[in-house]
């Protein structure tokens, strides 16, 4: 077996730019796969319980459906991760507007955010690094913003994603990764169990948008602070549910902010006996039951029907611009933006 990086062409965008993707193999014979489009997951192979591997990430085979249809699979997000209400905000009072591609509302860095543009590649060691330069004025974001990610898929199982950014011009800045997770390999979530360390979580509107309130998660269907199944209340008449389409929501981690990394959520499987931990660094965790996948999209031999992934992202809080009382999210010149989260993948007796 061989451990380490190897790359193979994956196609060409539309203007004639090649694709490679990235194959990372630890001593323990799990596979990440990578492509420098968008910094897209497009394979994460994981042992369960018997050590046979399963691809655990929704995606595609080729590279033409992650440049037209795909609903964020595996990508890399920015400039702002999730949602800003009506796309504006007043940054040391100057309104900044920018695209709306959500409805009314700008999501996760707009048409042409960091999921649709082509990185720079390199491999360092046992390090897959993406550079980018996100230059003043893309997508209405001010300031050239300069951002790094590296991947790393270490010897304990775990995938690791550091981001690092600076700029020259004060802007907003939430990179998330955001990977559709099934432990069972196929069919839907609702069977795994879900653990996150949240007390409260960001209340949203029919539009998504938070009202701004941090709401208690106690007796509602998003406690999640001992293990339930995901599908247990999904279908509550609950108001935030009916908002989401099911769960589409921040919770708010029971951590300080700029701590070092704590685990936010662990997500098991019982049939395969798979488990995903999350470790992060930032303040909340989006957590999405892929209640709009419809079976319309396809890859990989299987088709993506309703909740057949799930996505755990780890970021700041949605609408920060726009809510004073978050965590705040704009980076300034001389400052540096570096966070760390961990996918780490072990597995449970049946």
């Amino acid at each position: 077996m061989q451990t380490g990086i190897t790359q193979a062409p994956f196609g060409h965008l539309p203007g004639g730019a090649a694709v490679t993707q990235f194959t990372l193999t630890n001593a323990n014979g799990m596979v990440a796969k990578i492509i420098d489009f968008g910094g897209v997951i497009t394979e994460l192979h994981a042992p369960d319980r018997d050590g046979r591997l399963a691809d655990v990430v929704l995606g595609f085979d080729t590279l033409e459906p992650y440049c037209t249809d795909s609903p964020y699979f595996g990508a890399l997000i920015g400039r702002y991760g999730n949602r800003i209400a009506r796309g504006r905000f007043t940054l040391d009072g100057v309104q900044v507007q920018l695209p709306v591609n959500n409805g009314n509302n700008h999501l996760h860095g707009g048409a042409g955010g960091f999921d649709r543009v082509l990185w720079t590649a390199t491999v360092d060691g046992a390090s897959l690094r993406l550079t980018y330069r996100s230059v003043d004025g893309e997508m209405g974001y001010p300031g050239n913003l300069d951002v790094t990610v590296v991947y790393q898929l270490n010897d304990a199982n775990e995938l690791v994603v550091r981001f690092h950014a600076v700029t020259d011009k004060a802007t907003p800045v939430n990179l998330t990764q955001h990977s559709y997770f099934n432990l069972a390999g196929d069919g839907d979530i609702l069977g795994h169990y879900l653990t996150i360390d949240a007390d409260s979580f960001v209340a949203i509107d029919s539009e998504s948008i938070p009202t701004g309130e941090l709401t208690p998660v106690t007796g509602t269907p998003f406690d999640f602070r001992l293990p339930r199944q995901i599908g247990e209340r999904i279908g509550q008449p609950d108001k935030q549910l009916r908002h989401g389409s099911g769960y589409d929501h921040n919770l708010v981690l029971n951590k300080p902010e700029g701590t070092a990394l704590a685990r936010a959520a662990r997500v098991s499987e019982p049939v395969s006996g798979r488990v995903l931990e999350l470790w992060t660094q930032e303040p909340g965790v989006q957590f999405y039951s892929g209640n709009f996948l419809d079976g319309s999209l396809s890859g990989k031999g299987r088709s993506y029907a309703h909740r057949s992934g799930l996505c755990l992202e780890p970021q700041h809080f949605p609408d920060s611009p726009n809510q004073p009382q978050f965590p705040s999210v704009i980076l300034r010149p001389g400052e540096v933006y570096a966070t760390e989260s961990r996918f780490r993948f072990t597995t449970e007796a049946a």
